[in-house]
């Protein structure tokens, strides 16, 4: 909601102010959509030379979420500590009920509680497989530290495919506004003979490629890119409390320890109270 407000803020303000100065839409409204199809046309063929289909289907996707918001809500934060608690637990009591758990998660009646975790692949198989690699007597602290550091890492890089995409796209947009405004200079010096009014008319015309490109640039692509990292940054914290909550329990940490620290580590503003994720806890025992 506040990027579409962002968004309707910036034309206001820009071509706004633009109108009570004295300027004329029409210079702009007749030539954005040619220089368009050439800054716009020559960003994404760039963008395609530049990036793999995996990146590509990546930022459509990340556009996307700029105006979505968060992947993870507070809730899903309590619902995550409440799901690695049971896992915990049954981990300890019961090695050969936990994994039919990790083993087939889509048919779990725990994990199935919680769709939303289910649904992302790559969550569930980080979390049964750090379990799993628990389960075969990884008994050191830090080896699987070092191992889910690795994972963690090479999920975040992964997940900054888009960003990096979209910066790539925000830095080249000006030069590509100097190119279609070149071209327009070009074609005006073409018709050097018109008389200084036509001629003005298509100066004008050029410079609105430049307009274009600085503007797409620094008011949309550009900020868009640094969303779309935060976005990336807070999932990156909603994945890292397995890792607190598992290296917790390797640490021999009672069950309550190992959420309790996991809680903390949540980002300020999503993390669930200690009353919430105690009341959550007590609702799944009452269902169990």
């Amino acid at each position: 909601m506040t990027s579409i407000v962002g968004i309707i803020l910036t034309f206001i303000m820009v071509f706004g102010g633009f109108m009570l100065a004295g300027g004329k839409l029409d210079v702009i409204t007749h030539a954005a959509p040619h220089e368009m199809i050439i800054i716009g046309g020559s960003a994404f063929g760039a963008f395609l030379v530049g990036n793999d289909m995996h990146a590509v289907k990546q930022t459509f996707g990340d556009i996307g979420a700029v105006f979505k918001g968060p992947k993870w809500k507070k809730s899903d934060y309590n619902d995550l500590l409440c799901l690695m608690h049971e896992l915990v637990r049954i981990s300890r009591e019961s090695p050969v009920e936990i994994e039919a758990h990790i083993e087939n998660p889509e048919e779990s009646s725990l994990f199935q509680q919680y769709p939303k975790i289910l649904k992302s692949k790559a969550f569930v198989e980080l979390i049964c497989d750090t379990i799993r690699s628990m389960i075969m007597n990884f008994d050191d602290v830090y080896q699987v530290e070092e191992l889910l550091d690795k994972q963690l890492e090479s999920m975040k890089e992964d997940s900054m495919h888009g960003a990096h995409a979209l910066q790539s796209m925000a830095d080249a947009l000006p030069a590509l506004g100097i190119v279609a405004a070149v071209l327009g200079i070009i074609k005006t010096m073409g018709a050097i003979d018109q008389p200084p009014a036509i001629l003005g008319g298509m100066i004008g015309s050029a410079l609105v490629g430049t307009f274009l490109g600085v503007f797409l640039a620094y008011a949309f692509v550009g900020p868009m890119s640094g969303k779309v990292q935060a976005l990336r940054e807070q999932e990156h914290y909603f994945y890292s409390l397995i890792r607190e909550v598992l290296v917790s329990s390797l640490h021999k940490n009672p069950t309550a320890i190992c959420v309790e620290v996991a809680r903390r580590s949540a980002p300020l503003h999503d993390r669930p109270s200690f009353a919430e994720v105690e009341e959550s806890l007590k609702a799944l025992k009452q269902a169990a």
